[in-house]
C-alpha cells in the first residue's frame, strides 16, 4: 500500500506555494518523493531551503498568474529542467472583501483572473504536456468552503472558488481518456497568514472553532496527505471530485 503513496522521481508544479497552504503542499509532496517547481511572485526562499532540506530540487519560477501571459513560460522552464511534469497544484490564489453592494469591477477582475483563469489557462497548457508525455498526469485544484457555501463580503472570491469546483468536473470528464484525473482540495478554516486578522478577533475566533467538530484550525500540514494521496496512484480512479479537509465544517 505504501508504494501507491509514493512519488519519487515524480515533478510537481505547486502555485503560489512561498507560504500557508502552498508551502505545506509541496513540502508534502517532497517528503513522498517530487521534485517541486513553485511558481511565485516573490522569492519562496523559506519553501526552498525546506524542501531542498529533504533531499529533493527546488525550481524557483517567478509569474504573475493576475495574467496568462507567464503560463507558456512555466512548462517551459520546468520541462526543460526537470525534463517532464507530473503534477500540477493550482494553489495561487487572491481575495478580495468588501460589500455586495459596492464591490469594485477591478476586484472582481482580479480575484475572477488568478483564482479561476489562470486555473483553467495552466491546467490546460500542462495537460497539453501530459498528452505530449503520454503517460497521464494529475491536477488538484485549491477550491474552498466558499465553492459549497455562500458567504459574505467576498462575491468574487465565492463566484471563482464555485467555479473551481465545476471545472475541476468538466477538465476530469475531457481529460480522464488522456489518464489525467482532475480533482480538488477544499481547505476548512486554516492556521494561515489569510486569517490571522480572524483569529485575532476572540469573539469571531471563538464563534468559527465553536462550529469545527474538530475543535481547532487547520494547519498547512494537514493538507499534505490528500494533496499526495491526490497525486498518487492510490487515486487513479477519482476524477472531478472535490475533497473538503475542515476539521468537520461542512458536515455540523
Amino acid at each position: 500500500m505504501q508504494n501507491f503513496m509514493d512519488l519519487s522521481g515524480k515533478i510537481a508544479i505547486v502555485t503560489g506555494c512561498d507560504t500557508g497552504l502552498g508551502q505545506g503542499m509541496a513540502v508534502g509532496l517532497a517528503k513522498a518523493g517530487c521534485d517541486i517547481a513553485g511558481v511565485n511572485i516573490v522569492e519562496p526562499s523559506e519553501t526552498k531551503d525546506m524542501i531542498e532540506g529533504l533531499g529533493r530540487k527546488f525550481l524557483d519560477i517567478r509569474a504573475n498568474l493576475m495574467k496568462t501571459d507567464d503560463i507558456p513560460s512555466i512548462v517551459d522552464k520546468t520541462v526543460s529542467e526537470y525534463g517532464r511534469i507530473d503534477i500540477l497544484v493550482n494553489n495561487a490564489g487572491i481575495i478580495r472583501r468588501e460589500d455586495a453592494i459596492n464591490f469594485s469591477e477591478a476586484d472582481w477582475d482580479d480575484v475572477m483572473n488568478i483564482n479561476i483563469k489562470s486555473v483553467f489557462f495552466l491546467s490546460q497548457a500542462v495537460a497539453k504536456q501530459f498528452v505530449a508525455q503520454n503517460e497521464g498526469g494529475k491536477i488538484v485544484n485549491i477550491a474552498s468552503m466558499l465553492s459549497f457555501q455562500g458567504g459574505i463580503r467576498v462575491p468574487s472570491y465565492t463566484a471563482s472558488k464555485s467555479a473551481v469546483m465545476g471545472v475541476t468536473r468538466l477538465l476530469a470528464n475531457e481529460w480522464a481518456k488522456h489518464g489525467i484525473n482532475v480533482n480538488a482540495i477544499a481547505p476548512g478554516y486554516m492556521a494561515t497568514n489569510n486569517t490571522a486578522a480572524l483569529r485575532a478577533d476572540e469573539a469571531r475566533n471563538a464563534e468559527i472553532l465553536g462550529r469545527i467538530p474538530a475543535g481547532r484550525w487547520g494547519l498547512p500540514s494537514d493538507l499534505e496527505g490528500p494533496v499526495v494521496f491526490l497525486s498518487s496512484e492510490a487515486s487513479s480512479y477519482i476524477n472531478g471530485y472535490t475533497i473538503a479537509v475542515d476539521g468537520g465544517w461542512l458536515a455540523r
